[in-house]
């Protein structure tokens, strides 16, 4: 069984990159583990993520804080709401399926938009939370 957060991670990056109105947003589907070198504007990537054990004495589980980072630059601060936007309305409560996990959450917890320092660039970023749960064996 893979880790949930691998899992989760997944399952997010194919519903963003099978989301037509959002990959009509970025310009194709690009949605990155990583930020490219090479990539144009705008585009999504994954940023830090943060597991807690939310395990009681009977059930196990896990609390993961995901954090994705918009990118964008012609379109400024509006285009860089627009986006998150899309993927707020794509994620937040979500019901997503794992594979050998259950989703029991996922939340919007925070969302800035703000212009990178000395650039041109748009910065967009979204933390989530959700809670997973082993599927039943």
């Amino acid at each position: 069984m893979a880790h949930p957060s691998a899992e989760l991670q997944e399952t997010i990056f194919s519903t963003l990159t099978s989301d037509p109105a959002l990959t009509a947003l970025l310009g194709g589907p690009k949605v990155f583990d990583r930020r490219p070198e090479r990539a144009s504007f705008p585009y999504l990537t994954f940023g830090r993520t943060a597991v807690v054990d939310w395990s009681t004495g009977t059930e196990d589980g896990a609390e993961h804080i995901l954090t994705l980072h918009v990118w964008a630059k012609g379109g400024g601060k509006a285009e860089t709401y627009e986006i998150m936007d899309k993927i707020s309305e794509r994620l937040n409560d979500a019901h997503l399926t794992l594979e050998g996990h259950q989703l029991v959450n996922l939340r919007l917890q925070f969302a800035e938009a703000r212009r990178e320092t000395d650039t041109a660039t748009y910065h967009g970023i979204l933390r989530f939370r959700a809670v997973t749960e082993p599927l039943a064996s």
